[in-house]
């Protein structure tokens, strides 16, 4: 009976184009998608100061990420393919703002609410972890609450 009844919920998932949830769709990270502000940054290998990131939005939308600044000005965009064969996980970026088609390659890591990214910009080298070099840019962001939003 208990046979019969597993092979009737199997059947039913199958019929609605369902899966039951696996160890590794378990493993898989968090959905990237959402507003996020700037907790800190670096850039060069320096810091960036707190002043310049407050009041910093990004957001993350499918292939697409789009910053923009205090005054809801955008300085940045891009589209974006996230390889997740690799530890940290490896980004591929190309603009869309300032200047369209410039493309970076990076490292990405996101945990519950925090997202880690760093990339190198044109000419510099793709960053191996979370710091940076000179021509590499490095973001720590934290996904905004709905009372934030």
């Amino acid at each position: 009976m208990k046979l019969t009844i597993c092979a009737a919920f199997a059947a039913c998932f199958a019929c609605l184009g369902l899966t039951p949830v696996t160890a590794e769709d378990k493993a898989q990270p968090p959905q990237l998608d959402g507003l996020y502000t700037i907790v800190s940054g670096e850039k060069d290998g320096n810091a960036i100061p707190a002043d310049k990131l407050k009041g910093s939005i990004i957001r993350f939308d499918g292939d697409k990420v789009v910053g923009t600044d205090k005054d809801k000005k955008e300085f940045f965009g891009c589209t974006f393919t996230i390889d997740k064969t690799t530890t940290p996980y490896s980004v591929a970026m190309i603009s869309t703002a300032p200047v369209k088609g410039d493309k970076a390659m990076g490292i990405i890591e996101w945990k519950g609410d925090t997202v880690k990214l760093a990339y190198a910009l044109p000419g510099g080298e793709t960053p191996k972890e979370f710091k940076t070099k000179a021509k590499q840019h490095y973001f720590v962001m934290k996904r905004l609450t709905k009372s934030e939003k």
